[in-house]
C-alpha cells in the first residue's frame, strides 16, 4: 500500500520521523491501558497537531473496538496509517508496542529467574496477590456498555446473562473452551437477531460448539497457537487475555505455575503500552527470549493486518450489522470469562499473608475505585517488606 492509499494529505507534513518519535514516546508513557491509550492519542492527533478531526477519531475508536485484538494498540496503528499509510503504520505501531515489550520481558528474565533476589520475590507475591481482585474491576469497568449494547428487551437481557455466564463457567472450569465459548455466543447472537429475536437464551449451535474438543499440540507450535488466541480471538478490553491463556499456560503445557501466572499479569499492568504485552511473559516462561519475542510478534501481527488491510473499510466494518451483532454477544462472554478468571486467579495464591492483600485490594478497586497501578505498587511494597521480614513466600 502507498502513502497516497490513505487519502489523506498530511503525509506532506507528518514526517515518517515524526511518527516514530512521537509513537514511541506514547509507548514510553501509556501506563494505565487503553483509556490512558485513547485520551494520549486524542491529544496528539486531535488536539495537539490537528492531524485528525473529532469525528474521525470517535469512528476509529468505534470501529477498532468491533475488532478482535487490542483495540488501543489498533488504534494507534490506524492514527499513524491515515498519516502515512503503511510505512506510517509499521513504525508508529512498533514505537507503541516496543518500549513496553522491551520493558516487560527484561522484568521476566529478573522476576522468572531461578533464584531472584528475596525482595523480588516479595514483590512479586504482594503484586500477584492483588490480580484477582484486578481481574473482577476489569470485568466491572465493561459492563454498562455491554448491557447498554444489549438493549432494553426482556429477551435480550436474559441472553445477556446467560453468555456472561457462559464466559465465567469457561474461564473458571473449562479455560481449554473459553474460545470456543466466545465465538459461541457471537454467533448465537448473529443467529438470533436473523430470526428477529424469537428466540431467548442460546441456540443449540452453542452447545454444539462447546461440546467440540480442541486439539492440544505442544512446543512452538503450541506456543504460536497461543498467542494466535491472544492477538486474533480475543474481543473486548485487554484482560479478556487473562482467561484465554492462564488454562494452557499452566494446566495444559506447564510453562508456569499460577504464582509465576500471577507475576506475568501484574508484570503487564505495571508496564506501558498494551497488556497484550503480558503474552510475552508467557512465551518467556515456554521458550526463552526468543519465545518472548516470537509471542508478541504473533499476538500483535493480527492488528497490523486488520489496519493495513482493512483500513480504508473501517466504514463498511462500523455499519456491519453481522459483525455489530456478534459483538454484541461475545461481549458479555467475555465480561463474565474475565469475572470467571478471578476463581482461578485466587486460588493460586499459596500463602496465607496473600489474603488480606487480596482483600484490601478488593476494598481499593470495587469500592473506592482507586488506580490499579497504584494497587499494584502498594501491594508489591508490601510483598518486599513481608519478604524482608522473614516472613515465608
Amino acid at each position: 500500500m502507498s502513502d497516497d492509499a490513505t487519502g489523506n494529505n498530511s503525509e506532506e507534513t507528518v514526517s515518517l520521523a515524526v511518527i516514530a518519535r512521537e509513537w514511541t514516546r506514547l509507548g514510553c508513557i501509556g501506563f494505565g491501558g487503553p483509556p490512558t491509550h485513547i485520551v494520549l492519542l486524542r491529544r496528539l492527533c486531535v488536539e495537539r497537531n490537528r492531524w485528525l478531526d473529532t469525528q474521525e477519531f470517535e469512528d476509529a475508536i468505534a470501529t477498532t473496538n468491533l475488532l478482535p485484538g487490542p483495540a488501543s494498540t489498533q488504534l494507534a496503528i490506524y492514527c499513524a496509517w491515515k498519516l502515512r499509510g503503511a510505512r506510517g503504520a509499521v513504525i508508529g505501531g512498533l514505537g507503541f508496542i516496543c518500549p513496553g515489550l522491551f520493558l516487560i520481558i527484561g522484568l521476566s528474565v529478573v522476576f522468572l529467574a531461578k533464584h531472584p533476589p528475596i525482595a523480588l520475590l516479595g514483590a512479586a507475591a504482594g503484586a500477584g496477590a492483588v490480580v484477582p481482585a484486578v481481574a473482577l474491576s476489569a470485568s466491572r469497568s465493561l459492563v454498562p456498555s455491554s448491557w447498554a449494547r444489549m438493549g432494553n428487551a426482556s429477551a435480550r437481557q436474559v441472553r445477556w446473562v446467560v453468555y456472561a455466564v457462559v464466559g465465567a463457567v469457561a474461564a473458571a472450569a473449562f479455560g481449554e473452551y473459553l474460545v470456543i465459548a466466545l465465538v459461541a455466543c457471537g454467533a448465537s447472537e448473529v443467529l438470533i437477531r436473523r430470526r428477529g429475536d424469537t428466540v431467548s437464551g442460546h441456540s443449540s449451535g452453542t452447545l454444539a460448539l462447546m461440546s467440540a474438543h480442541t486439539v492440544a499440540v505442544g512446543g512452538i507450535a503450541a506456543l504460536v497457537w497461543e498467542a494466535l488466541k491472544v492477538g486474533a480471538l480475543s474481543y473486548g478490553g485487554g484482560f479478556v487475555i487473562v482467561p484465554l491463556m492462564q488454562h494452557d499456560a499452566v494446566v495444559t503445557y506447564h510453562w508456569m505455575t499460577g504464582s509465576q501466572f500471577l507475576i506475568a499479569v501484574a508484570l503487564g499492568q505495571v508496564t506501558p503500552g498494551p497488556v497484550v504485552q503480558t503474552v510475552a511473559v508467557v512465551g518467556y516462561a515456554a521458550a526463552g527470549i526468543a519465545g518472548a519475542f516470537l509471542a508478541a510478534a504473533i499476538a500483535f501481527a493480527p492488528s497490523f493486518v486488520f489496519i493495513l488491510a482493512g483500513g480504508s473499510r473501517f466504514d463498511l466494518i462500523r455499519k456491519n450489522h453481522s459483525v455489530e451483532r456478534f459483538l454484541t454477544g461475545a461481549g458479555p462472554a467475555v465480561v463474565g470469562a474475565i469475572a470467571g478468571s478471578s476463581i482461578p486467579l485466587a486460588t493460586s495464591l499459596h500463602v496465607v499473608w496473600q489474603i488480606p492483600v487480596l482483600a484490601g485490594a478488593a476494598l481499593w478497586l470495587l469500592i473506592a475505585r482507586r488506580s490499579v497501578v497504584g494497587c499494584l505498587l502498594l501491594a508489591g511494597v508490601i510483598g518486599t517488606i513481608v519478604a524482608l521480614a522473614g516472613v515465608t513466600l
